[in-house]
């Protein structure tokens, strides 16, 4: 008789997690939060007996979070959007 078994074991297809769609957002919210980070920089003083007020401006308090948090948000977008169909 022999052993003329086949391999009854049944074909797992996988898909990707992520589509085209997903990864292009974000790599769009990677760069909000790196610009954010990189706004949030500098401001101080090289002398620690000098204040500079150039660490309360604009774009350090208000601009550069903003950024970072628009950016969280379409991270969470990209996440849980689900992937088109190609």
């Amino acid at each position: 008789m022999g052993n003329s078994k086949k391999n009854n074991k049944p074909t797992v297809i996988t898909e990707p997690l992520f589509g085209k769609h997903n990864y292009k957002f974000m790599f769009i919210g990677l760069g909000f939060i790196a610009l954010g980070f990189i706004l949030m920089s500098g401001g101080g003083s090289d002398d620690p007996n000098v204040f500079s007020d150039a660490i309360f401006s604009w774009r350090r308090i208000r601009l550069a979070p903003a950024l970072v948090i628009i950016g969280f948000g379409i991270q969470v977008y990209a996440i849980l959007s689900k992937p088109k169909k190609d």
